[in-house]
């Protein structure tokens, strides 16, 4: 793939030395993206990043579903991440998966595991092209039904079994980091190691529905300290994507792109084609187009005026000055957007604090963002009780374990590319 250089651009004309320099400027086609197929779901989870509850009736046909997967093999797009929703209670789930890995396009897929039985766990174990995500936000029912819903925990840890025992390796146990499971993420290791599984984390963003929760749920400064200090513990055995980038300020930069890739190196589809800059930014300021639309997703993906923007050099704004900033690249522009900060101020999460003045200094008559629709089954879902599950402290750093080997289709755009120069090594993350 190519790096899309704007051309006018004297900063952008010049051949970046490092492979993680060309991903600030874009690629012709995304190294993956994700691709949420319906926003039918079973569940109502507290923080569901697209509010998914009621399929949409405009959703896209099979036949529109296909067409997309052969344009993404035409731009040799490496793998979808494909969500909800519930992805498995579309009824053509299946065969697009079957069709997708078929014409060399590889399917991650997250689930809560309602559809995975044990005979859909040997079929998934039988193709080496699919890789699945069993979703569970707490090691205990506790926990995790407190925030995904009563007797989820049962069904996921069931999908596990019949994952584990379709003989299926390396599939994903995907938790979203919160104050009330911070505590348990040795006992997440446990859970994933007892069957077989990768251990998966990834940041809690104030997207969908956790909008109004994130200031009940979101980690404390505290916690992200531990938790920074436990991935640090478990280098290579854990998969983080792009989540905890804004970490680094603490000082060693954690492994992975530690870079926000929306726009260059990934991007999002909806269940109506609707392509958005960022999975956890699905409102209007960051669409780009429709695939419905002529030249389909190929030219929303290398036309777009939004994406050509974020190509562009980004201005630091008020991180520039920051000691940190080539760490931690000011943090997440999705969890800026909808806490009301500024995209060129400090992310709410800053470990320095920053964001958190932001956030108090924030104009109290400017009205927060919300996120595009909400499918969720309730008008108005209930926030989580303050008195719920109490954290508990991190045990102390164990050795750090060596990075397994990795493949195209594991969590990091860097995964498996060959560096064009010698100061550049691939990390998986």
């Amino acid at each position: 793939m190519s790096a899309m250089l704007d051309a006018t651009d004297a900063a952008a004309t010049r051949r970046p030395a490092r492979l993680v320099d060309h991903f600030e400027y874009g690629l012709d086609a995304p190294i993956c993206l994700t691709w949420e197929l319906t926003y039918a779901c079973n569940l109502t989870c507290t923080h569901c990043l697209s509010s998914s509850g009621r399929r949409d009736p405009r959703e896209l046909s099979t036949a529109e579903c296909q067409a997309i997967i052969d344009e993404l093999q035409r731009m040799q797009v490496f793998y979808v991440n494909i969500g909800g929703g519930e992805p498995t209670v579309r009824s053509d789930f299946w065969d697009l998966l079957d069709y997708a890995t078929s014409h060399d396009v590889g399917v991650k897929f997250s689930t809560n595991g309602v559809k995975i039985t044990p005979e859909v766990a040997e079929k998934l174990a039988a193709n080496d092209y699919v890789d699945v995500q069993i979703s569970l936000d707490g090691a205990t029912a506790e926990v995790n039904d407190f925030i995904r819903s009563a007797g989820s925990y049962d069904m996921a840890i069931r999908a596990m079994e019949n994952m584990h025992a379709a003989g299926m390796e390396n599939f994903k146990l995907s938790v979203v980091c919160t104050r009330q499971n911070i505590g348990q993420l040795d006992e997440f290791k446990a859970i994933a190691d007892r069957y077989g599984a990768q251990l998966r984390l990834t940041r809690l963003r104030p997207s969908g529905r956790a909008v109004d929760v994130w200031d009940e749920l979101h980690p404390t400064q505290e916690q992200q300290r531990e938790l920074y200090r436990w991935l640090l513990a478990h280098d290579g055995e854990v998969l983080t994507g792009d989540s905890f980038f804004h970490l680094s300020a603490y000082g060693e930069s954690l492994s992975g792109l530690n870079l926000c890739g929306a726009g260059r190196v990934v991007c999002l589809i909806d269940p109506v084609g609707d392509v958005y800059a960022c999975p956890f930014a699905i409102h209007d300021e960051f669409l780009a187009g429709n695939v419905r639309a002529p030249g389909g997703f190929t030219r929303v993906w290398r036309e777009s005026e939004l994406f050509a923007e974020l190509r562009n050099p980004q201005s630091g704004g008020a991180c520039t000055s920051c000691s940190f900033f080539d760490s931690c690249k000011g943090g997440c522009m999705a969890a800026k957007f909808f806490t009301g900060l500024p995209l060129d101020g400090p992310d709410p999460e800053c470990v320095r604090g920053l964001g958190e003045e932001a956030l108090r200094s924030r104009d109290g008559s400017a009205a927060v963002p919300k996120p595009s629709g909400d499918h969720s089954h309730r008008t108005s879902p209930p926030r989580p009780r303050t008195s719920g599950p109490v954290p508990v402290t991190i045990g102390r750093r164990p050795d750090a374990v060596a990075a397994p080997s990795v493949s195209a289709c594991q969590e990091s755009p860097l995964a498996g590319f060959v560096p064009a120069s010698d100061d550049v090594t691939p990390t998986n993350h």
